[in-house]
C-alpha cells in the first residue's frame, strides 16, 4: 500500500495536462484506475484513520490531527493490518502512523521513511527492500511517502530531474485565479508528486528484483487533495478527490478504468477479502473486488464525508452527500467564517508556508478585484457560511456556484438533505446532538487561552466522553 500526502488526482493517467508521472500511468495501464474515489475527511489523520479502520471519523473518533492529541475513541478498535497479522502475514508501516494511540497497531516492524524536510525517495525504496527480502512469509508493509505535503521542494536527492517551472504550470482550476506566486507554487507541487511517482517506480523494481512483483497486491492512494485553497481542510472535491490504483499481475482485469463512487473504507473489505482475512460486518464499506474483476454489478448511489476540524485552529464541522451529479454540504456552524479563510481567527492560524502565500490580504487582492463574480461569491462562503451549499457537479465540477437557494433545484436539495440526516442516523454522528457541538466547539476556543494556542493532552479532549455516551445511547 503506497500513500502519498496531500495531493489530489493530479497525475497523468487521470488527464492532467501538468503532471509527469510515468510509473504510475504505467501502474494503471496495467491495473485498474478508480476515476472517482473520495476520502471521508481532507485531513491527514482523520483520513488514515479511516484506512485503517474502514470507519468514518466521527464514527472511530479521529476526527482530527494526532499531532494535536486527538485519537480514536477505542485502543483497541479494528484496525485491518492487525487482522492480516493473525492471518499470518508479517506488517510493516514505513513513515507516519499519524493516529492515535500507535499502540492499537500491532506491527512486526515500524521502518522510517522520509520527512516533510528531507525526502530520499532513493531510501525509502532501499528500506522497504530489506523489509520485503527478510523473509518468505507473506507480508503487508505500508509505504508512506511526505510527497506532495507542504513544503513544496522544488528537488532533494536530486529528485526530480527536470523540475518544472511556474511557467510550466497554473494553479489548480478550483482555486478559480491564477497569480505568479500561485504558479510558483503550483510548479513545487507537481514536482513534490514527480519524485513521489519516481520514488514508486525505483520501489516497485525493487518488488521485482525481489521477484515478488507478480504475486504482490499493489495499491496507490493519496490521504487526501491538495493544501491549497478550497482543497485540503474543506469538504470541495479539491480536499476530498484523490487518486486510487490497483494491481496485482494476472488476477485483477487490466486496463480499466471504473467510475464508480468509491471511498477509503471501501479498502478494508477489499483488502481482507483478498487476503482471506476477516472483517466486522457491521462496516459501511463495500469490497472493491467485484469490480477488481471486471464485473458490472449494482453500486452505491451516494458518496458521503465530514469536515471536523485539522488542528485546532481549523475547526469548522461540516457533512456532506453527492450522487452521479449533485453534491451537498451541510455547515453546521451557519454565519461562522471558515478558520481556514482567516489564518488570524484565532490567533496563529495554520503554520508554514501558507501563512506567507495565503494571507488575507493577498486572497482579498487576487479574489475580489480580479476574478469573475463566480468565484468571488464562492470565497464569500469561507467568509460567512450559509447552512447548505448545493452544486451541480457534470456543470459546475469546481463548485463555484451554490444553488441551494435557487428554486429549481429545491426537489434535489430535499432529496439530498434526507439521504444525508439517515446516514448521519445510522453512522451516529454525535454531532446531531446540538450539546455536542457546542462541548466540542467550547473546547476548542478553550485551546486559545489569552490569545495564545495552548495543546491539549489526549486527555484534556472532553468531549470524547460525552461522544462515547451519545454513540453508546443511540
Amino acid at each position: 500500500m503506497l500513500v502519498s500526502e496531500d495531493n489530489g488526482p493530479q497525475l497523468g493517467c487521470y488527464g492532467d495536462p501538468f503532471a509527469r508521472t510515468p510509473n504510475l500511468d504505467q501502474l494503471g495501464k496495467e491495473g485498474v484506475i478508480f476515476s472517482r474515489t473520495f476520502v471521508t475527511q481532507a485531513g491527514c489523520s482523520p483520513s488514515r484513520a479511516s484506512i485503517f479502520t474502514g470507519t468514518y471519523p466521527h464514527e472511530n473518533g479521529q476526527i482530527g490531527l494526532a499531532t494535536h492529541a486527538l485519537k480514536l475513541y477505542d485502543s483497541n478498535t479494528f484496525i485491518f493490518i492487525n487482522a492480516l497479522k493473525d492471518a499470518g502475514y508479517r506488517t510493516a508501516i514505513l513513515g507516519k502512523i499519524h493516529v492515535n494511540p500507535e499502540s492499537s497497531f500491532h506491527l512486526d516492524e515500524r521502518i522510517s521513511g522520509d520527512s516533510f524536510g528531507k525526502r530520499n525517495v532513493q531510501q525509502v525504496a532501499e528500506n522497504a527492500f530489506n523489509f520485503i527480502t527478510r523473509s518468505d512469509q507473506p507480508f503487508f508493509l505500508m509505504v508512506n511517502y511526505a510527497d506532495a505535503h507542504r513544503p513544496y521542494k522544488k528537488q532533494e536527492e536530486g529528485w526530480p530531474l527536470n523540475p518544472h517551472r511556474k511557467e510550466d504550470v497554473d494553479a489548480l482550476p478550483y482555486i478559480g485565479y491564477s497569480s505568479d506566486i500561485l504558479k510558483e507554487e503550483t510548479a513545487d507541487y507537481y514536482n513534490g508528486i514527480e519524485r513521489l511517482d519516481a520514488g514508486i517506480g525505483l520501489l516497485l523494481g525493487k518488488l521485482k528484483e525481489a521477484k515478488k512483483y507478480e504475486n504482490t497486491v499493489i495499491i496507490y492512494m493519496s490521504d487526501h487533495g491538495a493544501e491549497m485553497l478550497r482543497g485540503k481542510m474543506t469538504s470541495y472535491e479539491g480536499g476530498l478527490r484523490i487518486p486510487l490504483i490497483m494491481h496485482w499481475s494476472g488476477k485483477f482485469k487490466a486496463q480499466q478504468r471504473r467510475e464508480e463512487l468509491v471511498s477509503e473504507i471501501d479498502l478494508v473489505p477489499t483488502i481482507l477479502e483478498l487476503c482471506n482475512g476477516k472483517y466486522p460486518k457491521t462496516l459501511h464499506g463495500k469490497s472493491l473486488v467485484p469490480l477488481l474483476n471486471g464485473q458490472a454489478i449494482k453500486w452505491r448511489e451516494y458518496m458521503f464525508a465530514e469536515y471536523n476540524l485539522h488542528s485546532p485552529h481549523n475547526f469548522f464541522p461540516q457533512r456532506s452527500v453527492r450522487n452521479g451529479k449533485y453534491k451537498l454540504i451541510l455547515n453546521l456552524l451557519p454565519g461562522e467564517p471558515y478558520t481556514g479563510y482567516y489564518n488570524d481567527e484565532f490567533g496563529t492560524g495554520h503554520v508554514g508556508d501558507y501563512d506567507k502565500y495565503y494571507s488575507n490580504r493577498t486572497l482579498n487582492e487576487a479574489i475580489f478585484k480580479t476574478t469573475p463574480i463566480k468565484v468571488r461569491k464562492a470565497y464569500s462562503l469561507l467568509e460567512k457560511a450559509v447552512e447548505y451549499e448545493l452544486y451541480d457537479l457534470e456543470n459546475d465540477p469546481s463548485e463555484f456556484n451554490n444553488l441551494a437557494e435557487n428554486e429549481s433545484y429545491s426537489n434535489i436539495l430535499e432529496q439530498l438533505k434526507k439521504v444525508l440526516q439517515d446516514w448521519r442516523v445510522n453512522t451516529k454522528d454525535p454531532l446531531l446532538e446540538k450539546g455536542n457541538l457546542v462541548l466540542l466547539q467550547d473546547q476548542v476556543k478553550d485551546c486559545f487561552r489569552s490569545g495564545k494556542y495552548i495543546m491539549k493532552t489526549g486527555e484534556q479532549w472532553t468531549f470524547y466522553e460525552a461522544w462515547k455516551t451519545f454513540r453508546n445511547s443511540n
